[in-house]
Parts: C-alpha cells; sequence; structure tokens
C-alpha cells in the first residue's frame, strides 16, 4: 500500500503579522513561489501524490483556490479544516480517515528541504519501526526554538522541546513518518503548559517503546516561520537557483 502524506498548513502566523493579516501564511512567496509548494514537492518528489493538506479556517479558501484539485501538481489533493490552534497532534488526528491502513508522513507547510527525502521514506516503508523522523544539524538559535534530539551514537534517548541550553543541535524538523498506531498515541496525550497537544510526547513516546528511528539530512533545512526566516528562505531557494 503506497504512502500517503500531510501537509500542515494551519496556525494563525502571528510571528508573520502584518502579512499574515492578508493570507495564510504557507502561500506567502518563498523566492518565486508560494511557501506550500516546497513540501508539496518534497512529498512529490518522495513518490507521495496522495495529500492531506489541513489548515485553519481563516484564510482556507485562498488555500482551496490555490492548490485547486491537485491536477496541476501531479498529485490529489484532500482538505481538513483544524478549527483552533491545538497543536500538530491534533491536526495530524484529524487525518485518521484519510490514512486509513497506511504508513504516513507528515511535514510541516513552512519546511523548505533541500534533501531527496524519498530515502528515508523508502526505509521507513520497509522497516518495521512504528516512527521516523528527520533530523538536522542547526545553530544553537535554531536548536533554541526546537525539539532536540539527544543522541546516544545514532540512537535518539530523547527529545526535548525548545531548551534554553541545548545539549545538541540535532534538530527534530518537521517531518514525520508514522504508522496508524500514532492515532492511538494522540489519543491518550496530554495538553502541555501552553494548552496544546505536543509532537515531542509522540516522539519521547516512541523512544520508550524503541519504537523512534531518525535519518539525519545533509543540505540546508529552513523553517521560513518568522519575516527574518522568509527572508532568509527566499535568499537560499535564490541561491540554488543561481548555481544550477
Amino acid at each position: 500500500m503506497a504512502l500517503k502524506g500531510i501537509i500542515l498548513a494551519g496556525g494563525t502566523g502571528s510571528r508573520l503579522r502584518p502579512l499574515t493579516a492578508v493570507t495564510n501564511k504557507h502561500l506567502l512567496p518563498v523566492y518565486n513561489k508560494p511557501m506550500i509548494f516546497y513540501p508539496i514537492e518534497t512529498l512529490k518528489q518522495a513518490g507521495i501524490t496522495e495529500i492531506l493538506v489541513i489548515t485553519g479556517k481563516e484564510h482556507a479558501g485562498d488555500v482551496f483556490s490555490l492548490l485547486g484539485s491537485g491536477k496541476d501538481f501531479g498529485v490529489k489533493f484532500t482538505f481538513r479544516i483544524q478549527d483552533e490552534a491545538g497543536g500538530i497532534p491534533q491536526a495530524i488526528g484529524l487525518a485518521e480517515n484519510f490514512i486509513g491502513n497506511s504508513k504516513f508522513v507528515s511535514i510541516n507547510g513552512d519546511n523548505i528541504l533541500f534533501d531527496n527525502i524519498q530515502p528515508f521514506v523508502k526505509t521507513f516503508e520497509k522497516e518495521t519501526e512504528l516512527s521516523r523522523i528527520l533530523i538536522y544539524e542547526g545553530t544553537r538559535e535554531q536548536a533554541q526554538k526546537s525539539g532536540v534530539a539527544i543522541l546516544d551514537g545514532e540512537t535518539i534517548i530523547k527529545v526535548v522541546e525548545k531548551p534554553k541550553e541545548p545539549l545538541t543541535h540535532w534538530i527534530s524538523i518537521g517531518v514525520y513518518m508514522y504508522t496508524p498506531d500514532v492515532f492511538k498515541v494522540i489519543q491518550n496525550l496530554k495538553p502541555s503548559a501552553r494548552g496544546e497537544l505536543e509532537v515531542t510526547d509522540i516522539h519521547n513516546h516512541y523512544i520508550e517503546k524503541g519504537q523512534l528511528k531518525a535519518s539525519k539530512l545533509s543540505k540546508a533545512w529552513m523553517d521560513a516561520g518568522t519575516t527574518n526566516e522568509l527572508w532568509e528562505a527566499s535568499q537560499k531557494v535564490w541561491e540554488k537557483q543561481v548555481q544550477k
């Protein structure tokens, strides 16, 4: 059974205001195309063509009208609305009926990757682990605002959310691979102090069961979540285009 994909394109985009007063954050331009085109291309390059796009109520019409059925991208889109910002696990939980019995890949809509993730996806498809995440060795500043993977050799022993003093700079980026087992895990999660379900809790659940593996990215990864990051991502993509 072919893997399915999820693109998480909800959230309020508060760190990008006033730009996000105009439209959904994931429709903002990164160099020469809307931000959401990058995760679509990442999934398609990995051989995933059945894709669920999860977005918020605000500006949802903009997302629908831009993406359409998926015909123009060579994929098939399905859409779901996340009524409120309840965290990444809550959004993933909306995909249960869409996923059925398939393994799947979830990617954050503001993630821009320069690696082809197909080898990692193929590994997950044939292996038996219940979860695989992609990690990237970033800067201290990036680690402070991300989930940070603590490694023992090549094994992840813990993921810490937004540490003030990161023990490593290996960041769990917004690409998560799961089996349908994750929906049972999500049902048992409790909200964190900020009132949302945390994807770090899913990671640590699978670590405790010995069921989380990681693949390391070798090329650049960018999270275009702030105005500066949006500008930097555009610069990076432009540089890559010029070098071709």
